[in-house]
C-alpha cells in the first residue's frame, strides 16, 4: 500500500509539474506562428532584391541576394524620416492627452460625491469597443465641411497643421476608456483607511487625489503610458482611413503607411521588409527604454506606498 501510494503521489507531482507548460503551450504556438515566423520571413526577404531582365521590355525577373542594399536605401530614404517625424508629432499629442484624460476620469469616478458611476464608466469605455476603422469613418464625416456638425465649415480639420490634431483626437477618443478602467480599478483596490488618515490630517479631496491616489497608482499609470506609447508608434488605421478625405495625408504619411505602400502599391516587398525590420527594431528599443523608466517609477511608487502605510 505504501509503495502504491508513493507511486501515485509521484505521478500527481509529475502531472502538476507539466501542467504549467501545457497551459502556456497554446500561447507559445501562437507566438511562433504569428510573430516569430513572419518576423523571420521578413528578415529573410530584406536581404533580397528583384532584378528585372530582358532589356527594355523587361520580360523576366529574378530574385537575387542584395546584402545590406535595402537597409542602405531605408536609412537614406528622406520620406521615411518625414513619416517618422509626423508619427512623433501625433504621438506627442496622443500620449499625454490619453494618459491625463484617463487619470482625470478615474479620479472623478472615484470621488465620494460621484453619481451615476456605472453609466459614466460605460460611456467613457464604449469608444474603446468601436473598431478603429469605423471610429475613423465616423470622425471623418464629423470633420468634412459638408456633413460636419462641429464647425467643419469654418475650421479646416484636414489642413496641413490641423490634421495632426484631427488624427490624434480619434486615437485619444478610442484609447481613453481602456486606460481609465485600468486606473480606476487600481484606485478601487486601495484601502480606504489611507483616505481616512489623510482627511484626519486635514487634507482636502483635491490634495488626496493629487498627493495620495496618484502616488499610489503610479504603477498603473506607468503601464498605461507604456501601452499608449506603443500604440502611438503603430499608428496606421486613423491616417490610412482618412487619407482619401484629405490632401494633407499622403500614402506615406506615417511609417506603417510607407511600408504598406512599398509592399502593395509599388510592389517592392523586399524594401518593405527591410523597412519593417528597421522599424520593429526601433519599436523594440523604445519599448525597452520606456519599460525601464516605468520600472524605475514603479519602484519609487512602491517605496512611497510603504511610507504612506
Amino acid at each position: 500500500m505504501s509503495m502504491a501510494t508513493s507511486i501515485s503521489r509521484r505521478g500527481r507531482r509529475a502531472g502538476h509539474s507539466r501542467l504549467p507548460y501545457l497551459l502556456v503551450l497554446p500561447a507559445i504556438l501562437l507566438l511562433l506562428l504569428f510573430v516569430v515566423a513572419p518576423g523571420g520571413y521578413a528578415l529573410f526577404l530584406s536581404f533580397q532584391q528583384r532584378k528585372v531582365s530582358g532589356g527594355l521590355l523587361g520580360t523576366g525577373s529574378r530574385t537575387v541576394f542584395a546584402g545590406l542594399d535595402n537597409y542602405s536605401t531605408v536609412i537614406h530614404d528622406t520620406e521615411l524620416w518625414h513619416s517618422l517625424l509626423r508619427m512623433l508629432l501625433v504621438g506627442a499629442i496622443t500620449v499625454p492627452a490619453t494618459v491625463l484624460l484617463a487619470l482625470l476620469f478615474a479620479l472623478l469616478l472615484d470621488t465620494a460625491r460621484a453619481r451615476l458611476t456605472r453609466f459614466a464608466r460605460l460611456a467613457i469605455f464604449l469608444p474603446y469597443a468601436v473598431p478603429g476603422v469605423i471610429a475613423t469613418l465616423l470622425w471623418g464625416f464629423l470633420y468634412l465641411p459638408a456633413t460636419s456638425p462641429i464647425g467643419g465649415q469654418h475650421l479646416d480639420y484636414f489642413g496641413s497643421s490641423m490634421v495632426y490634431v484631427s488624427v490624434a483626437n480619434i486615437a485619444v477618443w478610442g484609447a481613453v476608456g481602456f486606460n481609465m478602467v485600468v486606473m480606476y480599478t487600481s484606485l478601487r483596490a486601495l484601502p480606504p483607511e489611507i483616505y481616512e488618515a489623510a482627511r484626519i490630517d486635514g487634507a482636502s479631496e483635491l490634495q488626496i487625489a493629487l498627493r495620495v491616489k496618484v502616488a499610489l497608482i503610479r504603477p498603473a499609470i506607468a503601464m498605461c503610458t507604456l501601452f499608449t506609447v506603443l500604440a502611438a508608434l503603430q499608428l496606421f488605421n486613423e491616417p490610412n482611413t482618412l487619407q482619401p478625405l484629405s490632401n494633407a495625408i499622403s500614402l506615406t504619411w506615417v511609417p506603417l503607411m510607407k511600408i504598406y505602400t512599398d509592399a502593395f502599391v509599388d510592389s517592392d516587398i523586399h524594401l518593405a521588409a527591410a523597412t519593417s525590420v528597421v522599424f520593429a527594431a526601433g519599436i523594440l528599443a523604445v519599448s525597452v527604454i520606456v519599460g525601464r523608466l516605468a520600472q524605475t517609477w514603479w519602484g519609487a511608487a512602491g517605496a512611497a506606498g510603504k511610507e504612506g502605510r
